[in-house]
């Protein structure tokens, strides 16, 4: 993923590596930002250029290179958007955006904005939204997860990464330019080209991040053209009562079962670290929906696939203040929240419209105020007076909620066990199915959510699920829908990437199959993808390591041969939350590896225009048993908690090493020991024979590669990363 470190206050280099939307992070697929545009060689983009000319020739140069793949020419589809032609070629997935257009374009002139920015975010900084606050995704028809747009009088633009070029030339009619970059300094340079001196540049503040807005100002800092926050939404304005409704669904408390500790000793634990704390902060600010859901040991229904609720918390010594629709809350939430008062322990219940208000009253008295600027909307932040701020990356509860404890981790491990047996029912049912041609992307997407939802505890997808068949498969986050929809073949690739949501844990998982005879490229890129999980699984490093140091162990294998993937290598999950927990993973931004974090380990290999791999388990940091031990925190490494075979067909033993071959046997082995007992209480007697048959051991001595030489080329080839390419290890 990308980069996502913003320059420092102070420093005026005018290139600001923050992905478009502020971090995004959907299916840890995006893109890896350089940070810094280097100067130009010989032979490359002249410096007489404009500087979005500039931007965007590097752009194009680094592509190449980032997705390890050619380009295909876009004249040679007839799935996309083709404005070149007279009228234009639209496919039938496109949007007619024109009178959305021009109905914003109205309310920006009475409200005098030359130009208004749109994310793709709500105000508390989520990956994924309710459907009341795709805003980008109304305007533009553009239904990426990942993107920013721009609008002026006679221009509008979508910016969005290398995950959703595609799909964007699939779904924008030619009203959009697609600016294929994930650099807020790129989005600066074109308002400056496109609006005069003088201009105003407007956005929503709840939108936007502290990071971001910061980064906005210093990409127009100097220009002439002012940056100013509006609180009516524009968009919101010209959706007008066809915007959904808010949500209504209830709010209700986890049970104990499946919860790590109580909320109170949750509130305990935050409350010491404000205590140990060198600036002994008076208050800390919730603002991220995950935040509020874990501490309290709530859930909600309010945004698809996630189980959060609305809300802001201000948690001080002696006070709680939950901003929340109250009415919402089930009887027993409410009796938890509230069992305890008078008293320290109490939960006062606000109206989730108050938080602003209520922030700002306390702000006036001698507070200081800890709060994570990665999940902070900018209206909310600026009513708090800067010297009365303690500003970190991530609040104390973000980077608690990372680190699961012994209970957590034992509830994660049983959710997976549970999802391995809907996945093995899953891809049994394919080898009957699709040689008989009864299954395409969307009925088999369907199939594996409704084997999921059978399983114990089970709550739904924890996203929509990736089903993927040929060419499409190439399209990291392609989603089948009913009327557009792959038939799956036994002379192509299937890529299924789903996940679930169950009481005790949340659970994504990615599979790479060929029910008949796969080419020669693409059994060699999938083992590579494959030798890429194992060396990362393997791996023993030390205590504190950041995950960005040992990311390029997931790459080497297809480094070796010149192949590549342009995304991000993992994730952090949740239980019962998100199925991207932050601030877990190998971005730049990401805190260092610690025992208790589990995190997604996806490598994958795309061919433009023909097929698709990526192969993702969930592993889990912890204590690695080394022979010595150098200092007082022992070595980490990897427990995979994931518990599906890989396809057998497409593996190509030749290129394993005995290592990665006898971590195969010994995965096999866990499996069968784990979802076979599953598979068997279950009386699923033809998947357990099924699972036998695909969990055989592999043969000894059939690997050629050499250990101890791709060991030390593994080692010196991410010591050289680390040292010459920091911004490539997102």
């Amino acid at each position: 993923m990308e980069d996502n470190n913003p320059v420092p206050a102070g420093n005026n280099t005018p290139i600001i590596p923050l992905p478009l939307g502020q971090r995004h992070r959907s299916r840890d697929l995006s893109p890896r930002c350089w940070g810094a545009v280097p100067s130009a060689p010989a032979g490359t983009p002249s410096a007489a250029m404009s500087p979005l000319q500039w931007v965007t020739a590097w752009l194009l140069l680094f592509h190449g290179f980032a997705m390890g793949q050619p380009s295909q020419a876009a004249s040679a589809r007839t799935d996309i958007r083709d404005c070149s032609t007279d009228p234009p070629y639209l496919p039938p997935t496109a949007t007619n955006t024109t009178a959305r257009l021009a109905a914003l374009r109205a309310t920006m002139g009475a409200h005098r904005v030359d130009a208004y920015i749109v994310p793709s975010t709500d105000a508390h900084m989520s990956e994924y939204i309710a459907e009341r606050d795709a805003r980008l995704g109304w305007l533009t028809g553009f239904t990426g997860s990942a993107g920013t747009v721009v609008v002026t009088q006679d221009k509008a633009a979508l910016w969005t990464d290398s995950r959703y070029w595609t799909q964007a030339e699939r779904q924008l009619d030619c009203n959009w330019e697609l600016q294929r970059t994930t650099w807020i300094e790129s989005i600066g340079l074109w308002i400056v080209e496109a609006i005069p001196e003088g201009g105003i540049v407007s956005l929503d503040p709840f939108l936007f991040s502290i990071d971001t807005w910061d980064s906005y100002s210093q990409a127009l800092q100097g220009s002439g053209r002012t940056l100013m926050a509006l609180e009516t939404n524009l968009v919101d304005e010209v959706w007008g009562d066809q915007r959904p409704p808010v949500a209504s669904s209830e709010i209700y408390s986890l049970p104990a079962a499946f919860t790590g500790s109580s909320w109170q000793e949750k509130v305990a634990g935050i409350r010491q670290q404000m205590e140990q704390h060198s600036r002994r902060p008076t208050a800390v600010l919730l603002s991220g929906l995950e935040e509020t859901a874990w501490l309290f040991n709530l859930r909600g229904d309010d945004i698809p696939y996630n189980p959060v609720f609305y809300s802001y918390t201000l948690l001080t010594h002696t006070n709680i203040s939950l901003f929340v629709d109250e009415a919402r809350l089930s009887a027993s939430a409410r009796e938890s929240l509230q069992a305890e008062c008078p008293g320290s322990l109490c939960v006062e219940l606000l109206g989730y419209g108050q938080a602003r208000a209520h922030l700002h009253r306390y702000a006036q008295g001698t507070v200081t105020i800890w709060l994570g600027t990665e999940y902070t909307n900018y209206g909310l932040y600026g009513v708090i007076p800067e010297e009365k701020l303690l500003e970190e990356s991530y609040s104390p509860v973000m980077l608690a909620k990372a680190v699961k404890n012994t209970k957590e981790q034992d509830l994660l491990r049983a959710a997976h066990v549970r999802d391995a047996v809907a996945v093995i029912q899953y891809l049994l049912w394919l080898e009957k199915m699709v040689p008989q041609g009864l299954v395409d992307e969307f009925s088999g997407a369907q199939h594996v959510d409704a084997l999921r939802g059978a399983q114990q505890h089970s709550r739904g997808p924890s996203f929509q699920s990736i089903s993927a068949s040929g060419l499409n498969a190439a399209l990291a986050h392609y989603s089948p829908s009913n009327g557009s929809s792959r038939k799956l073949s036994v002379d192509e690739m299937y890529l299924a990437d789903t996940g679930g949501q169950y009481l005790d844990g949340t659970t994504d998982i990615t599979r790479t199959v060929h029910w008949g005879v796969p080419t020669p490229l693409q059994k060699e890129a999938y083992t590579r993808v494959l030798m890429g999980n194992i060396d990362l699984y393997r791996l023993v490093f030390p205590p504190s390591t950041a995950g960005r140091n040992v990311e390029s162990f997931a790459r080497r294998a297809l480094w070796e041969v010149g192949l590549n993937y342009g995304h991000g290598t993992g994730h952090g999950i949740g239980n019962f939350l998100s199925v991207h927990e932050w601030p877990v993973g190998f971005q730049s931004n990401n805190v260092p590896l610690t025992a208790g974090m589990f995190t997604s380990i996806e490598p994958g290999y795309y061919q433009d225009g023909e097929f698709g791999i990526r192969i993702e388990d969930i592993a889990l940091v912890v204590e690695a048993q080394t022979k010595h031990q150098t200092g007082e925190k022992p070595f980490l490494t990897f427990e995979v908690v994931s518990l599906v075979p890989y396809d057998r067909n497409l593996i190509d033993l030749s290129l394993l090493s005995p290592e990665q071959i006898q971590y195969l046997n010994a995965y096999y082995e866990t499996i069968r020991a784990r979802v076979g007992l599953e598979l068997l209480r279950q009386q699923l007697d033809e998947e357990h024979e099924w699972l036998w048959r695909n969990t055989e051991p592999f043969p000894l001595g059939t690997g050629t590669t050499n250990a101890a030489t791709t060991t030390a080329g593994t080692l010196a080839l991410a010591s050289l990363l680390g040292v010459l390419l920091p911004a490539l290890q997102a």
